[in-house]
């Protein structure tokens, strides 16, 4: 019996002895692998961050081109309304200019001289309101235009972050790529 239990305990103590030794290159492949999970973890929470950002970066810029195209349409129809006052103004000078030269015709009788007088009045009136209204399309061209400028500053800048945040994950992944090899 003594010897099943010196058998027993030498085994015990065999047992033991194997256990408690580590292959010091297991715990360095550990090590390693450990840092390489860490290394991952954090590699794929900067990813995951960058195309938070981009993805925001990317409504913005949606956002923004549609208020470009909105200054735009704006600038647009400010144009029109001044094109359109301006040709109108054309047409009324002409036309002064037409019963001027017809009032001062020495073959209209008194009567037609009245009414061309009177034509002529309302001509002028309509011509000085022709003209505040061109100077008030003058002033939302002006304003349209500048909204633009603006619109399109903005529209430039987030280009320009899109583009930073672009090349800043081509390098990151560049340097994944020559630290993986």
């Amino acid at each position: 019996m003594n010897r099943w239990y010196l058998l027993a305990a030498g085994a015990s103590l065999f047992a033991v002895v194997c256990f408690a030794q580590t292959n010091p290159g297991d715990s360095q492949i550990l090590q390693a692998l450990l840092a390489e999970v860490r290394q991952l973890r954090q590699d794929l929470k900067t990813t995951t961050i960058a195309t938070q950002r981009s993805q925001i970066l990317v409504y913005r810029l949606q956002g923004q081109e549609a208020a470009v195209g909105r200054a735009s349409q704006r600038l647009d129809q400010a144009r029109e309304m001044l094109a359109r006052t301006q040709d109108e103004r054309k047409h009324v000078v002409a036309d002064i200019k037409q019963d001027e030269d017809a009032a001062g015709s020495a073959e209209n009788s008194a009567a037609q001289k009245s009414s061309i007088e009177n034509t002529l009045a309302e001509f002028r009136m309509r011509l000085q309101s022709l003209e505040s209204e061109e100077q008030q399309h003058q002033a939302r061209e002006i304003e349209a235009a500048q909204e633009l400028r603006a619109e399109q500053a903005r529209l430039s800048d987030l280009r320009d972050q899109l583009d930073l945040l672009d090349k800043a994950l081509e390098n990151a992944g560049r340097r994944t790529d020559s630290g993986s090899r």
